[in-house]
């Protein structure tokens, strides 16, 4: 038996009579899906993990077209490929939400109602579901932001990711599901391009800075936000997800703190690689959004559940983006 064969076969073995991890992930085209999907399949086999979109010629196989929409298509798939894990990162972003409200909450919420329902009926071990900085508003404590603060979101996006933490933490509560959750902060990725949220510019302004040597960011100079790279947003996704059901003391969705800057503390920091970067401001709608957002979140809940402490900081953020881009 060769290497590969045997890592499959102990693999095959784990599954049959160990964690059995089959996972699903929804919206593996997105951002975030890209790369877990990439990160589930080293850990578990190319085999254990299927990838749907509505782009499935985005993904690579295992791969399925499917609309999270479509809750026989979803049950389906879940019964017919053993699925035992599933990743919902099926979302209409803060910005694009805002364009049009109605649909974005009909798909942010009636997808996740499909996938706790599965799970309530034993189909799922687990649900990580995603929830976000913009579940929080004006009136939370905007330097580090506890666990615990008072959330009146501004936008349908936020109002959608508020709604989903206490459906998860009311279906853990009632039914037993497993379900788990992040607060992500905005996310920076040089592999994929943003998909319409308020933190994209930190990613935008890495683009231009190679093509134009200057950006023109939606947000102000002073507009501080916490925000991650995305390599760290993937440990903290799995390390959730490994951790043992005890240790997941927060059944909403954890706080997880990365990095915070402003644009301009990001175009300075550029400027070790690109000295002559030109920087310009031009707030638009998104400035009222990242103005009711924390500027820093406070994680000791994470950090003391389940061990999370993040690697990259401003400087090597940076670098790492533009090596690769």
């Amino acid at each position: 038996m060769d290497i590969e064969a045997n890592l499959i076969f102990v693999r095959s073995f784990r599954n049959t009579f160990g964690r059995m991890e089959k996972a699903l992930v929804l919206g593996a085209a997105g951002q975030i899906g890209t790369e877990l999907v990439a990160a589930l399949r080293a850990k578990w086999g190319t085999e254990n993990v299927i990838a749907t979109d509505l782009r499935p010629e985005a993904l690579e196989a295992p791969a399925f077209a499917l609309n999270a929409m479509d809750e026989p298509a979803l049950r389906a798939l879940v019964q017919e490929q053993g699925i035992t894990e599933v990743y919902h990162l099926v979302a209409m972003l803060s910005a694009t939400g805002e364009k049009m409200p109605e649909k974005a909450w009909e798909l942010n919420m009636l997808t996740l109602f499909h996938v706790l329902n599965l799970a309530k009926e034993g189909l799922l071990k687990r649900v990580f579901w995603p929830s976000s900085i913009a579940a929080f508003g004006p009136n939370t404590p905007a330097l580090d932001t506890p666990q615990y603060s008072p959330m009146d979101p501004t936008t349908v996006y936020g109002i959608s990711k508020l709604a989903g933490e206490l459906w998860c933490q009311y279906y853990h509560q009632k039914f037993g599901v497993d379900v788990r959750s992040l607060r992500y902060p905005g996310l920076i990725s040089w592999k994929t391009l943003p998909g319409g949220g308020t933190t994209d510019y930190a990613i935008d302004i890495f683009h231009a800075a190679r093509k134009e040597n200057a950006y023109t960011s939606f947000l102000s100079e002073d507009t501080r936000l916490p925000m991650m790279h995305m390599e760290d947003a993937i440990r903290a996704t799995l390390s959730l997800m490994e951790a043992p059901s005890e240790s997941v003391k927060v059944r909403t969705s954890y706080n997880v703190s990365g990095i915070d800057f402003t644009p301009a503390e990001l175009a300075e920091n550029m400027r070790r690689h690109y000295p002559d970067l030109a920087m310009s401001y031009a707030p638009d709608f998104r400035q009222a959004i990242a103005a009711s957002w924390p500027q820093r979140m406070d994680d000791a809940e994470a950090r003391a559940d389940w061990g999370w402490s993040p690697r990259f900081d401003l400087s090597s953020m940076v670098d790492d983006m533009v090596a690769h881009i």
